[in-house]
């Protein structure tokens, strides 16, 4: 990697960890905030490659889990990552890599939308089938508490980081 795409990746890491504090609280009990961290999460996957995708996301997810508070509402730890709510952060790794191999090199706005919602649905996936594992809750709890709350708001940041993906490409190259 060259020096350039180093610093790049360096500065969409800080933007990743600055995103978890851009939040909005929800009125779940012990449930996140919603965040920009899904909009910038998609923005990276989206953007770079597979590699440089990933990089992005583990030097971020170290961070945390070293005690750095970088995850959603300055959350830090090992004990953050496996609290109720926790995989919903360690799946955006699950992103970072899935992302890039499934859109192609090739800007399509449609697909990148298509991409953009794989990547909801996988975040929330995992997100929700932690959280009725670590409480226990049947599956229609799990839907209600971890799924349907996040849909609405995850699906129009996953679009919209899709379409500025032309413009931010434009800036990095």
């Amino acid at each position: 990697m060259k020096t350039k795409r180093l610093v790049i990746c360096a500065l969409f890491a800080a933007l990743l960890c600055i995103s978890a504090y851009l939040s909005i609280p929800t009125m779940l009990p012990m449930a996140p905030k919603i965040t920009m961290m899904n909009f910038v999460v998609f923005l990276i996957a989206l953007l770079f490659p597979g590699y440089e995708s990933f990089l992005i996301g583990i030097v971020w997810f170290l961070l945390g889990t070293v005690g750095l508070p970088v995850f959603i509402g300055g959350g830090a730890g090992v004990g953050y990552l496996v609290a109720p709510y926790g995989a919903y952060t360690w799946a955006f790794l699950i992103v970072f890599l899935v992302l890039p191999i499934i859109r192609g090199k090739k800007y399509n706005r449609i697909w990148y939308s298509v991409c953009g919602i794989i990547g909801v649905l996988i975040i929330d996936i995992v997100g929700m089938l932690w959280l009725m594992h670590s409480m226990s809750y049947d599956l229609k709890t799990g839907l209600l508490m971890g799924f349907v709350p996040f849909i609405p708001l995850d699906l129009l940041k996953a679009v919209v980081a899709a379409q500025v993906i032309p413009a931010f490409r434009k800036v990095l190259d």
